[in-house]
């Protein structure tokens, strides 16, 4: 089943355009996400990345515990927020240093900005349902979930 993008009708499935609204729009597949209880499983993905408490309990709690995706979201959250404090640790460690500490006051602003779009990134391609994979994090964290 799927949706139109523009007005939200439902088109019938291997049309291409929406009848409603006179073809201007193209359809869009409906969300494939499986629900997990009272809440889909996107959307739990989603909060598992507000911080570290929800991603938590949704490795305690018996409905979100079972689904793969909320496993691997709420594990990618736990081990992206370990690699974050060390990272902050570090360069807290740096800025101590008398003359290599002054170049940091460029680089903060910076890690602090790449930190928020890269948690920007995570809580959209949780909400559109996908396994969004970071470079070393994402394999922690797929091996985690598997292994549930």
């Amino acid at each position: 089943m799927a949706f139109c993008n523009m007005c939200g009708a439902q088109i019938a499935d291997g049309a291409t355009t929406c009848s409603a609204c006179a073809g201007r729009a193209p359809a869009a597949p409906a969300s494939t996400t499986a629900s997990t209880g009272g809440m889909p499983d996107n959307i739990a993905g989603m909060i598992a990345y507000i911080t570290i408490v929800p991603a938590i309990i949704f490795l305690v709690m018996e409905p979100y515990n079972k689904s793969r995706f909320v496993r691997f979201h709420s594990f990618q959250c736990l081990f992206f927020a370990v690699a974050w404090t060390v990272l902050w640790i570090g360069l807290n460690i740096i800025a101590h240093i008398p003359i290599l500490g002054w170049l940091t006051i460029l680089i903060w602003p910076l890690v602090g900005l790449a930190g928020l779009i890269i948690w920007v990134i995570l809580l959209l391609k949780a909400n559109q349902g996908q396994m969004f994979k970071l470079p070393v994090i994402g394999d922690l964290a797929e091996k985690q979930a598997n292994a549930m």
